[in-house]
């Protein structure tokens, strides 16, 4: 079973990333040879105070900026702004980007990108840091959050156990790649995601806070805050939470064909694996 649990002390010093400030650590989780759907890369690492990602533009990909932790100043389209907590901010083609931790604590963080198929990652550097950009409103960007108030719950997801938590907070419509959906979940105590297959999706489900026990292509092992885990096309895949305390996630799904999903139950809870 393919699990990215990289600690902190692994993690690589990248000086001025993109032209940004000081720098940040980072190390990459998966990458296009680990996929069949156009994913590019998923990176995973750490902001320390005064650090960031300096301000550019992708033409020929998608990425998506995720803080789990912390404030940090987002930059949109030349917009910034400051955020409390865990958000994600994606990128379009065409558009700009940048991520600074303006505060005294690192700020833990992720990256995703997405290529239409064919296409390969590019990159425009500004030559902006973006240190003392004025701030906007929250509203002037397309800004998503972790937020737990916002969770409907529902229950048996996938045959699953129990009511769970789920909010889609980005779907295919907001994107121009083949990135499919972003779903923030929280499964509380002795609940479930069941297990189940898809065939023109795959899907990266990464921990925010919590553990518990995650089922692919019938290997089980545990998964912890930081760990992001790949399902691939016809692979099966289920999350199960077999502890006392709830269990936080979100999940990137990129489709073989655009706004095109599917789904097959396997009729397994995970309770006994």
């Amino acid at each position: 079973m393919r699990i990215a649990r990289i600690a902190d002390s692994e993690l690589k010093k990248a000086e001025n990333c993109h032209g940004g400030a000081g720098h940040l650590n980072f190390a990459g989780h998966w990458g296009e040879n680990d996929f069949e759907t156009p994913w590019c890369f998923v990176h995973y690492g750490s902001i320390p105070p005064g650090g960031g990602i300096g301000h550019h533009r992708h033409v020929n990909c998608e990425e998506m900026f995720v803080t789990f932790d912390n404030a940090a100043q987002f930059t949109h389209n030349g917009r910034t702004v400051q955020v409390e907590g865990g958000a994600c901010v994606p990128c379009r083609k065409g558009e700009s980007h940048a991520l600074y931790n303006h505060t005294d604590k690192p700020t833990r963080w992720m990256n995703f990108c997405v290529t239409d198929p064919g296409s390969s990652y590019d990159a425009t550097d500004f030559g902006e840091d973006r240190v003392g950009a004025p701030l906007e409103s929250a509203d002037r960007i397309p800004l998503g959050r972790f937020d737990k108030s916002l969770l409907t719950n529902h229950a048996n997801i996938h045959q699953g156990h129990g009511e769970i938590g789920v909010r889609v907070i980005w779907q295919d419509a907001d994107f121009r790649t083949h990135w499919g959906l972003v779903r923030h979940a929280l499964l509380p105590p002795g609940t479930s995601i069941g297990y189940h297959r898809h065939q023109i999706v795959e899907e990266t489900y990464v921990i925010i806070n919590g553990s518990g026990r995650m089922t692919v292509d019938d290997e089980t092992a545990e998964v912890f805050a930081g760990d992001s885990i790949p399902n691939k096309l016809g692979g099966a895949h289920g999350l199960y939470n077999h502890t006392q305390e709830n269990l936080e996630l979100f999940v990137m799904t990129v489709c073989m064909e655009r706004g095109q999903f599917d789904g097959e139950d396997l009729g397994d809870n995970l309770l006994s694996r």
